[in-house]
């Protein structure tokens, strides 16, 4: 079990990770020298299966999927929680599943390094949380303090 607030640290963490992964692939042109990289990378390691370049449509999907994962990604950077955690954990399951099918049907082995990182963030937000996160908040005020707690949106600062 870890506490509440190193959950939340876990689950920031994995949003720079996705947001460092995934924003090459927002536009075609980006997109186009990071896949020229990676077949670059597995000609140098002398890998059987080669990364193929993509056609506009699979361009179309890499490009959406960028997109996707990087607001995402934004989300979670700015109200992380446990619950956004849980359900980043089950995506990563998703996305690691069909990683795992592609490289059994053919797909460059470089992909198991991104399976690597989905597993490892979803079992480290997957595990239990022994407490709720200690937030700096205060108590909500009074009615005499009230136009100042409206005046801050009704939140707790």
């Amino acid at each position: 079990m870890i506490n509440a607030n190193h959950n939340l640290k876990i689950v920031r963490a994995s949003a720079w990770y996705d947001l460092g992964a995934t924003a090459v692939f927002i536009t075609p042109w980006t997109a186009a020298l990071c896949m020229k990289g990676f077949a670059v990378l597995s000609e140098f390691l002398r890998l059987d299966r080669s990364v193929p370049t993509l056609d506009v449509t699979q361009m179309l999907f890499a490009n959406l999927l960028g997109s996707v994962v990087v607001v995402w990604s934004i989300w979670r950077l700015r109200h992380p929680s446990r619950t956004v955690g849980l359900y980043d954990a089950l995506a990563r399951g998703l996305f690691a599943s069909w990683q795992l099918y592609a490289v059994t049907n053919g797909a460059s082995f470089l992909i198991l390094g991104f399976t690597f990182m989905e597993v490892a963030f979803a079992i480290a937000q997957s595990i239990p949380v022994t407490d709720e996160p200690k937030l700096c908040t205060r108590a909500r005020p009074g009615p005499n303090a009230a136009s100042s707690w409206q005046a801050s949106g009704g939140r707790n600062r």
